[in-house]
C-alpha cells in the first residue's frame, strides 16, 4: 500500500500545504512527524483560506484521520486555539484528530527564552519566537514534559525544576526575561493535560493499526530540507530533522513501511530568517517576486527573502530525500518576467562549485552562476493542462527537472486547490500504489 512522505525541498514555504491538501483524497491517514507551531501551512479552496500550524492539512478533508506524532513539539495553548478556529469554521475535529502522548510540550519559559534570545543581536538566528528550539533542547537534555509524564507528580516537579534551572541561568545574562516558579509551571502542565485529554493517544499504535488494515498514509513534513538540523545550513536551521527519513522516527514506522517520497519545490527561492541564500536577489527582481508571490510568513508575517531558483541546493535536496517525483508550485509568480533565471553552480574563492557546502560561512561567500531563459508574457493561472502552458514556461520547468534530476508530476499555477496541473498522473499513481 502506498504510504508517502511529502517534504519541502528548499528553505521551507514551498507550498506543501496545498500539495498535501490536493493529495489527501488518495489517503486515509495524514501524519505530522516533526516541528511545531513554527510551521505555517496555508490552504486555499473555493476562495477560502485556512491557516494551519500544528494540525495536519488532512483535517480539512472529511473522514481523514490526522495524527500529530511523537517527533513534534506542541504548544498546548496554540494547539487548542487552532482546534477552536477550525470548529468555528465548520470543520469537524472530534474523533479525527489525535496528539501523541509522547510529543514534547512547549512551555511558557521556552517561549520567553526564545523571544529574549532573538532580541539579543549576537544570539539571533531568525526563529519564529514560538519556543520550538528550547522545547527540543529540553527534550535532548531529558527534562522535557510530555502528556504521558504528567501523571507522575514527583517526576514532573523534578524535571520542571531542572528545566527552570537552565532558564534561570539565562536570566543572569538577560535580566529582562520574566521569572517563573516550578509551582506555576507544574500547575500549567496539569491544566494542559486536562484540556488536551480528548485528543491524546498512542499515535504509534493507531498508525500501525491503520497500516496493518491496508490504509494509506501520508506523512506531512514542515519547514524545508535546507533547514534540517543535520543536513541544512547549520547553525541557521530549525531544531528538528525535516528530511524524509525523519518520518520514521517522528511518527513510529519502519523504513520498509514507506513506499515513496514527493518533494515540493517552488519556482524560485525564498528564505525566512538569518543564514546563507546564494541566489537571493536584493534588487527589483527580488522585490517583484516577493510582491507577486505574497511572500510573507504565515506564522510570523515577516517578509521572506526572495531570489531565483537554486538548482545546486535543489539537487542536493533531491538526493538526500531520495526524490524522483516532485511538485512545482508558484509557477504563476514568474508571469510577465522577460527573463527567468536558474542558479546552476556557485562561484567561490576556490573556483566554481556545483555542490552545496556544509559550512554556512563558506556557503555565504558563494555567488550564483545563472543560466538565463526566456520568460513568458502570459497569465497562466487558468491553465489546466501541460500543453496549455506557454512554451517558455514548459521549457523552464523542463530545465529545472534536468538540473535537479526529478520529474514534476504536479505543477501549481495559483493558490487555490483547483489552480493545478496534474502533469503526470501515472507517476502519482505509481507513488501511491
Amino acid at each position: 500500500m502506498g504510504n508517502v512522505v511529502i517534504i519541502g525541498a528548499q528553505w521551507g514555504d514551498e507550498g506543501k500545504g496545498k500539495i498535501v491538501d490536493l493529495l489527501c483524497e488518495r489517503v486515509d491517514v495524514v501524519v505530522r512527524f516533526q516541528g511545531g507551531p513554527n510551521a505555517g501551512h496555508t490552504v486555499s479552496a473555493e476562495g477560502k483560506k485556512t491557516f494551519l500550524h500544528h494540525i495536519p492539512t488532512g483535517i480539512l478533508h472529511p473522514g481523514r484521520i490526522c495524527l500529530l506524532g511523537n517527533g513534534m513539539v506542541v504548544d498546548p495553548e496554540g494547539f487548542l486555539a487552532e482546534i477552536r478556529a477550525l470548529e468555528e469554521g465548520g470543520v469537524e475535529v472530534a474523533g479525527r484528530l489525535f496528539l501523541s502522548h509522547r510529543a514534547q510540550w512547549i512551555l511558557p519559559h521556552h517561549r520567553a527564552l526564545d523571544c529574549g534570545l532573538e532580541q539579543e543581536g549576537a544570539l539571533k538566528i531568525g526563529t519564529t519566537r514560538k519556543g520550538v528550539g528550547h522545547a527540543y533542547q529540553a527534550k535532548a537534555a531529558r527534562v522535557g514534559i510530555r502528556a504521558c509524564d504528567v501523571e507522575d507528580g514527583a517526576e514532573l516537579e523534578r524535571r520542571m525544576a531542572l528545566s527552570l534551572r537552565a532558564y534561570d541561568a539565562w536570566r543572569t545574562q538577560l535580566p529582562e526575561l520574566p521569572g517563573f516558579s516550578v509551582k506555576e509551571l507544574v500547575a500549567a502542565a496539569l491544566r494542559y493535560r486536562q484540556e488536551l485529554a480528548p485528543y491524546l493517544a498512542d499515535t504509534v499504535e493507531r498508525l500501525q493499526t491503520a497500516i496493518a488494515a491496508g490504509q494509506r498514509v501520508l506523512f506531512e513534513g514542515s519547514q524545508g530540507t535546507l533547514l534540517d538540523m543535520d543536513h541544512g545550513t547549520y547553525p541557521f536551521v530549525t531544531s528538528s530533522n525535516t528530511v524524509a527519513g525523519a518520518a520514521c522516527a517522528g511518527a513510529g514506522v519502519g523504513p520498509g513501511q514507506i513506499q515513496g517520497v514527493l518533494g515540493v519545490y517552488k519556482a524560485y527561492a525564498t528564505r525566512v530568517g538569518e543564514g546563507p541564500m546564494p541566489t537571493e536577489d536584493s534588487g527589483p527582481d527580488g522585490e517583484r517576486l516577493r510582491e507577486r508571490g505574497q511572500e510573507y510568513g504565515t506564522t510570523t508575517g515577516r517578509p521572506r527573502r526572495c531570489g531565483w531558483f537554486d538548482a545546486v541546493a535543489g539537487r542536493y535536496a533531491a538526493r538526500i530525500n531520495g526524490l524522483s517525483v516532485g511538485a512545482l508550485t508558484l509557477l504563476d509568480v514568474l508571469d510577465g518576467f522577460e527573463e527567468v533565471k536558474v542558479g546552476i553552480a556557485y562561484e567561490t574563492p576556490s573556483g566554481r562549485m556545483n555542490r552545496i557546502s556544509a559550512s554556512a560561512a563558506r556557503l555565504a561567500r558563494c555567488r550564483p552562476v545563472y543560466e538565463t531563459l526566456s520568460g513568458w508574457q502570459a497569465d497562466i493561472g487558468k491553465c489546466r493542462s501541460w500543453e496549455g502552458l506557454p512554451a517558455e514556461a514548459r521549457a523552464f520547468v523542463e530545465r529545472l527537472e534536468a538540473a535537479i534530476g526529478i520529474r514534476f508530476a504536479i505543477v501549481s499555477v495559483g493558490p487555490d486547490r483547483d489552480d493545478t496541473i496534474i502533469r503526470d498522473p501515472a507517476a502519482l499513481d505509481a507513488l501511491f500504489g
